[in-house]
């Protein structure tokens, strides 16, 4: 029995004559009959009746037409959903983000993803740059949020966007007070709260080496791992952070933010993967990330 011969079947029914099953096919008639004879020979039985209307099916034949329909139909959505799969539109992602991420380009790209394929369920963990490394090379996450540098041979980086560093301070602290940029300068003698470098080094000797740059080797008192944690810090008068820009949108009573005089010290945001290892569901997400975040370059310009 083959699937051409149940295609047949089914247009001789629901057309209900060899001539308009076979012009709607776009075959001869005579090869629609031929296939139509050896699916009876093959079952023992006759599944039409031919008379001067056309064709009617008998009983064997109108039970036989309802259970090809229900296969074909199957066909067609095992088509579809293979179909959709093989373009990423259908499935489900997993995807690890560091928490500046977070208070950037993650929620819009989520929003827009979820739009374009409301059929990807996206599983988010939240997780630092060093766990998102294990958790890829185990394959539990598709892809990853985070921050440079990677230098892991299995592992691709591509940079997403680039985050000014600015201060994070108590509101009541001296630097803070008005509107103008600080200066390092003024802060040799604060207490640093800063992510631990095993975690996050790219950040991690960003602020070590702007420091020494303004002259003094900064007093580190506290060590967070997640961002909202080190604003919690700074908002509990433990010390001040140099931070990512976009954490600004982490608004704590007890914080205030402000730019630093000077060349601006930028942390480097990106997508983090195994080499070859990611399948349409993984680049879809990535086309997504990449247009918002050069939307968001074209709306700070």
């Amino acid at each position: 029995m083959e699937l051409r011969q149940l295609r047949y079947f089914a247009a001789i029914v629901e057309e209900g004559s060899l001539s308009r099953a076979a012009e709607r096919l776009h075959v001869s008639q005579p090869p629609l009959s031929t296939h139509l004879k050896a699916l009876e020979q093959e079952l023992g039985v006759t599944l039409l009746e031919r008379g001067n209307r056309g064709v009617t099916p008998t009983a064997a034949g109108t039970l036989f037409y309802e259970e090809v329909r229900a296969v074909l139909t199957r066909l067609e959505q095992a088509r579809g959903l293979v179909r959709q799969v093989h373009r990423g539109d259908v499935g489900t992602l997993s995807v690890g983000f560091v928490s500046i991420a977070d208070y950037s380009l993650l929620p819009p790209a989520l929003k827009q993803f979820r739009h374009d394929y409301p059929l990807v369920e996206v599983q988010l963990q939240e997780l630092t740059t060093d766990a998102q490394i294990r958790e890829l090379r185990a394959g539990r996450l598709d892809l990853a949020i985070g921050l440079a540098p990677v230098d892991e041979p299995d592992l691709a980086f591509e940079r997403l966007r680039r985050e000014a560093l600015v201060l994070a301070a108590p509101s009541d602290h001296p630097a803070v007070q008005g509107d103008a940029a600080v200066d390092l300068r003024d802060l040799a003698r604060a207490s640093f709260i800063v992510p631990p470098r095993a975690i996050g080094p790219g950040l991690y000797d960003l602020v070590i080496s702007r420091c020494r740059a303004a002259g003094f080797v900064p007093r580190i008192t506290q060590s967070a791992r997640q961002m909202q944690t080190v604003i919690g810090l700074v908002s509990s008068g433990m010390g001040v952070a140099l931070v990512p820009s976009s954490v600004q949108n982490l608004q704590r009573a007890g914080v205030r933010y402000r730019s630093l005089k000077g060349r601006a010290a930028q942390v480097e945001l990106g997508i983090l993967r195994v080499r070859g290892g990611a399948g349409p569901l993984a680049h879809n997400f990535i086309g997504t990330l990449h247009r918002v975040a050069s939307e968001s370059v074209r709306g700070t310009v």
